[in-house]
C-alpha cells in the first residue's frame, strides 16, 4: 500500500491524453476509505447526524399526526348525529350550509327569511327579465340545501321530546 507522500501528487502536466486528466492530481487529497482513516470516521458521524435528525423528524411528524386525528375524532364527537346528517346533505347537494347561506343571504334558519331571499332572488334572475339560469339554479340549490338542515333540525328537536324550533 503506497504511503501518503505517494498518494498526494503534483499536478500533472497538461498533456493530450484525455484520461491523465481523471488521474488525481499530485498535491491533490485522495480519499482513504480504510477503517480508522480521518474520512471514515467523518463519514460515521455524518451518517449518525443524519438518523439522528431523522428520528428527530420523524417523532415530531407522529406526535402532530396523532395531535390532529384526536382533534379530529373530538371535533366528531362535538358534532354528534346531527353532524353525520348535515355533511351527509352538504355532500348530495354540492353546497355547504355556509354555502347556502351565503347565497341566500340569510344568518339564521329562520323559514320565513329563506322562502322571503328564495323568492326575491329567484325573481331577479329568471331568465325573462335578463337573469342568469346559472344564478337561478344555485338559489334553488341554496334553498334545498336550507330545507334539508331546517328537516335535520326538526327530527332532532322531535327525538328530544321538544317543539320544533320554526
Amino acid at each position: 500500500m503506497p504511503d501518503t507522500a505517494e498518494r498526494t501528487r503534483s499536478a500533472p502536466p497538461l498533456t493530450s491524453d484525455p484520461l491523465a486528466a481523471l488521474e488525481p492530481s499530485r498535491g491533490a487529497r485522495v480519499w482513504d476509505p480504510r477503517p480508522g482513516s480521518r474520512a471514515a470516521a467523518m463519514a460515521k458521524y455524518l451518517a449518525q447526524i443524519i438518523v439522528m435528525g431523522v428520528q428527530v423528524v420523524g417523532r415530531a411528524f407522529a406526535r402532530a399526526l396523532r395531535q390532529e386525528f384526536a382533534a379530529s375524532r373530538a371535533a366528531a364527537n362535538a358534532r354528534g348525529r346531527a353532524g353525520h346528517q348535515s355533511a351527509a346533505a352538504s355532500s348530495l347537494s354540492g353546497l355547504s350550509l355556509q354555502e347556502a347561506q351565503q347565497i341566500l343571504n340569510v344568518s339564521k334558519l329562520s323559514p320565513e327569511e329563506i322562502q322571503k331571499n328564495y323568492e326575491h332572488l329567484f325573481k331577479v334572475n329568471d331568465k325573462s327579465v335578463g337573469g342568469s339560469f346559472y344564478l337561478q339554479s344555485k338559489v334553488v340549490r341554496a334553498k334545498e340545501r336550507l330545507d334539508e338542515e331546517l328537516r335535520i333540525q326538526a327530527q332532532e328537536d322531535r327525538e328530544k321530546g321538544q317543539a320544533p324550533k320554526t
